[in-house]
């Protein structure tokens, strides 16, 4: 039996954004067969040009499959659409897989939800951009039972990449997306104010990328070490002790403040490094701001 007519290897994709779309077009590059459906009609011409099976109703659309897939903004959006009782009832007795953002709250909310409907559920997050989406480069992570994600695992194995299951929680999930989205945009607005400062002192983002690249290079082992300190308990200040750190951030407040750059971001982070010295751990490492902003 081939792939579009094995009922097995049918899938639906809820959601036709940017990420949506890339997941049908796995989907339906890996010969399955793909029914698709978006709140706003018109989105899904080219997939339906590419095979897909375009679905008037997101009702009609879950029927079509024993698995659907649905990536939304976020679970406001996916509730307005799952929670129709229409939607509801279709989706009884089939898969259910959500891949929107949201928090780990909302995910075992949603899970305790398709459990009282009897909707087989999973939860999931994608970790990289829609371009990587079916290609070595994707990156997703799943979580609630693992007999469900091992059943789906084959279907899911189109979208390409990496899949971790990191365990029954459904939330888990949205633990590690939230924990890692932190990261990232913490990260980036670090990045944006550096580049705002380098060029109020004459220098391009062209020059400072180079560089800006090493510091990034110096990040991985760090993270390695510092993540096995804090589960310790012992946020080792032998590399750089806080006072050390916290010197070096007022630096970077007065010069940013000096050309009428906001430095509120690093206000922020260096009075979370001034509350850990204050509280006696002046020779501790930064990694001590963890235990001090969560009051314990």
């Amino acid at each position: 039996m081939s792939a579009h007519t094995d009922r097995s290897s049918a899938v639906t994709v809820l959601g036709l954004g940017p990420m949506g779309r890339a997941l049908a077009t796995a989907f339906l590059e890996a010969g399955l067969r793909t029914t698709v459906w978006n709140r706003t009609p018109g989105r899904d011409a080219d997939l339906v040009a590419k095979g897909a099976v375009s679905a008037s109703s997101a009702e009609e659309a879950v029927a079509a499959a024993p698995l659907t897939v649905v990536c939304v903004v976020n679970y406001d959006a996916s509730d307005a659409v799952l929670r129709q009782d229409a939607v509801t009832s279709a989706l009884k007795g089939r898969t259910l897989v959500n891949l929107s953002a949201d928090t780990p709250a909302r995910s075992r909310d949603t899970a305790e939800w398709a459990g009282r409907h009897g909707i087989r559920y999973l939860d999931g997050a994608i970790m990289t951009p829609a371009t990587t989406i079916g290609t070595d480069d994707a990156v997703f992570l799943h979580s609630g039972p693992e007999e469900l994600y091992r059943e789906h695992r084959p279907v899911l194995a189109a979208l390409g990449g990496t899949h971790t299951h990191l365990g029954e929680d459904p939330g888990r999930a949205a633990a590690y997306d939230i924990a890692l989205l932190d990261i990232f945009w913490t990260a980036m607005a670090g990045y944006t104010h550096a580049l705002a400062v380098a060029r109020a002192e004459g220098v391009t983002g062209t020059e400072l990328a180079p560089f800006a690249q090493g510091i990034a290079a110096i990040l991985p082992p760090l993270f390695t070490e510092f993540a096995a300190d804090t589960d310790a308990g012992t946020y080792s200040g032998e590399l750089n002790p806080i006072t050390s750190a916290a010197s070096t951030m007022a630096h970077v407040v007065h010069a940013s403040e000096a050309h009428g750059i906001d430095a509120s971001l690093m206000r922020v982070i260096e009075g979370q490094a001034r509350r850990v010295i204050a509280r006696g751990h002046g020779a501790d490492g930064f990694t001590r701001v963890a235990e001090v902003i969560t009051g314990r």
